[in-house]
């Protein structure tokens, strides 16, 4: 997991390839005037979905995995805590969603959290579970982009 932010003097090139690319698509966009939708970045190896999230309490959120793609999970507006913590391959499915790339796990055991403001991104591999929007203070409403990277361009 890489949490950081577009304002900061990171230096990106250190990182893959198509990670660059998603975070310059990050910092060359104003999302909280794109409408709701997917953007194709490099086609299906590299696309952002745009969206409005609900934040809600923990244990409204399940935690997830994903084993195709990187998810690069930037906050336009408003403000959220992001669950997360290693696979260990020990937990429980609850629900799986092949054609999302999508892992739901019932619960996870030593869970972190951070809090991410406007312009913050995380970068989270196949191997680290989250759990997004969780409410900060209160519940709201929150503009997210979340740019999936094929893991096999890394």
């Amino acid at each position: 997991m890489i949490f950081s932010s577009v304002y900061s003097k990171d230096d990106v090139s250190k990182y893959p390839k198509a990670i660059q690319a998603a975070i310059k698509y990050l910092k060359e966009n104003d999302f909280t005037t794109m409408k709701v939708g997917v953007y194709e970045i490099q086609g299906k190896d590299i696309y952002a979905q745009v969206f409005d999230a609900q934040t809600e309490p923990i244990e409204k959120k399940r935690p997830e995995v994903h084993e195709k793609y990187v998810d690069v999970q930037f906050i336009a507006s408003g403000k959220e805590r992001l669950g997360f913590t290693p696979d260990m391959g020990k937990y429980e499915v609850d629900e799986r969603i092949d054609d999302r790339d999508l892992i739901f796990y019932k619960d996870v055991e030593n869970e972190g959290f951070i809090e991410a403001t406007p312009g913050c991104y995380c970068i989270f591999f196949p191997n680290d579970v989250h759990r997004p929007a969780v409410m900060a203070e209160e519940a709201m409403i929150v503009r997210k982009v979340v740019v999936k990277v094929k893991v096999a361009l890394l």
